[in-house]
Parts: structure tokens; C-alpha cells; sequence
């Protein structure tokens, strides 16, 4: 439960005093076993609960720190998941949904409500995993999202007939790889921030992401912050951060 539910239920006479003051004592992490700590309370801090990132983890580890988060929160959110994690996971819960593009593997509540409106737009269709990536987080977290892909300015008419829908976003998440110029062109065209992501996509010069991060973080356009190269995760927590500030949401207490 998360505290303002729990005060409202005092308040309710649903739960006694001492049973809320048993569960706000309750140490601010959850240790299973010697192999992970979780951190309970982070969603009572920052307004957003712990993900899990499945890559590396091994199976036992995985599928209990990912049934203990669930049982928390009545959902939950796991990136970087291979096909044999999800499948494993799936195996035990079914009601889990995997998306092979994204790596993206979650339980989510169906009546959750999404605000506001973030535009993800990717150069080429190559820089779509990481979009889903970015995208995804943003609708768990509570965003409402428009991808716009496929729009790089190889092709700048492309970019330019999506421009009105755009600049009506309250923060824009740019994907590029090759030489990255996407985000620059964006940061150009609209008032709201804009969170660029490179991507690893492109031939031996683009140096697995390197030369698009050098283009974005060296960009002659304001507003524009950088992410590392393939995180849409980072982008879609941040851009919904944003989000959440532009349509007034009061913040976590």
C-alpha cells in the first residue's frame, strides 16, 4: 500500500493506528537473501517503483525478486529481458506481457490512469527498439505517449508533416543513431525539452553509438539533454518526470 492509502484507510477506520505505524517501521529495504536489496520504499520517495533489469540475473534470482515486486505493488516492470526469461516468467505468470522488440516484460493494472503527452520519435525504423524501450516506460509510469518513427532528416519532409503534432508534446524523446542529427533538428522546432537518446545503429564510424552521442551532447540547439547510447529506459523515466510537472501533479510527499 503506499502511504497516502494507508492514511486514508486510518482515516476510514479500515486499519487500526498501530497497524499503520507497524508498516511505516518497516525498514526502507527488503533483503532476499544475500543476492539482492530491495528498495520498498522508492516509489514513496520519488513517486516511481523499483524495475527490474533482467539482463545477466540468474533464473532463481529473477523470478523471485520479480514475484516479490509484484506482490508489492500489483504490478511490475522488467527491462532488458531475454526470450527465455519471458518465457520462463510467463511460464508462472501468465498474465504477464513480453515485448520481444522493446525487451520489455511487465504485469500492469488495466484501470491505470495516463496524463499528459510525450512524442517519441526515432530517425529510422532500426531505432525502434529503443523507442519501445523509452515509450513503454513512459506509459507504466503514467504518460500518455505518440510515436512518431521513421521520421530522420535524411528525409526532413517526413519530419516536417509530423511537426505541429509535436511541438503539442509536453517533452519529446528523440532517437537517433548514424550521426544523430535528429535531436538537434527537434530542438530547433519546439518549446518543450527534449531528451535525446543515441542508438548503436549505424556502420563502423558510428562506433556502436559513440559518434551520435558525440553529435547530440555537441548539439548548436537549446533544451536538449543526452541520455547514454540505447537507453530508452533513462529517457522514458525522465521524460516522464517532465510530463508529470507540466500537467500539475502533485508531487510525491
Amino acid at each position: 500500500m503506499e502511504t497516502r492509502e494507508i492514511l486514508e484507510k486510518v482515516k476510514l477506520g479500515e486499519i487500526t493506528l498501530d497497524e499503520a505505524e507497524s508498516f511505516f517501521k518497516r525498514q526502507p529495504y527488503e533483503e532476499l537473501g544475500e543476492y539482492a536489496k530491495l528498495d520498498m520504499h522508492r516509489k514513496i520517495r520519488s513517486g516511481f517503483a523499483e524495475v527490474i533489469f533482467c539482463s545477466g540475473k540468474a533464473d532463481e534470482f529473477l523470478l523471485q525478486i520479480f514475484e516479490r515486486l509484484y506482490k508489492q505493488d500489483g504490478e511490475v516492470f522488467g527491462t532488458r529481458c531475454s526470450k527465455e526469461q519471458a518465457d520462463m516468467i510467463m511460464e508462472k505468470y501468465p498474465e504477464a506481457h513480453y515485448n520481444p522488440v522493446s525487451r520489455i516484460i511487465k504485469i500492469e493494472k488495466s484501470d491505470k490512469k495516463r496524463v499528459g503527452c510525450i512524442a517519441v520519435c526515432t530517425a529510422g525504423t532500426a531505432d525502434i527498439a529503443v523507442a519501445e524501450e523509452a515509450a513503454e516506460t513512459a506509459e507504466y509510469f503514467g504518460s500518455n505517449v505518440k510515436r512518431y518513427y521513421d521520421i530522420g532528416v535524411s528525409g526532413i519532409h517526413r519530419l516536417l508533416s509530423k511537426a505541429e503534432e509535436i511541438q503539442q508534446a509536453n517533452c519529446v524523446v528523440a532517437i537517433a543513431g548514424m550521426e544523430g542529427a535528429l535531436a538537434s533538428v527537434i530542438g530547433g522546432m519546439v518549446s518543450n525539452p527534449v531528451i535525446a537518446v543515441p542508438t548503436s545503429v549505424g556502420y563502423g564510424a558510428n562506433m556502436r553509438g559513440l559518434s551520435a552521442l558525440l553529435t547530440m551532447i555537441n548539439s548548436c540547439a537549446n533544451g536538449i539533454a543526452v541520455v547514454n547510447i540505447d537507453n530508452g529506459y533513462g529517457a522514458g523515466y525522465m521524460a516522464t518526470q517532465i510530463n508529470r510537472l507540466a500537467v500539475g501533479e502533485p508531487k510525491q510527499k
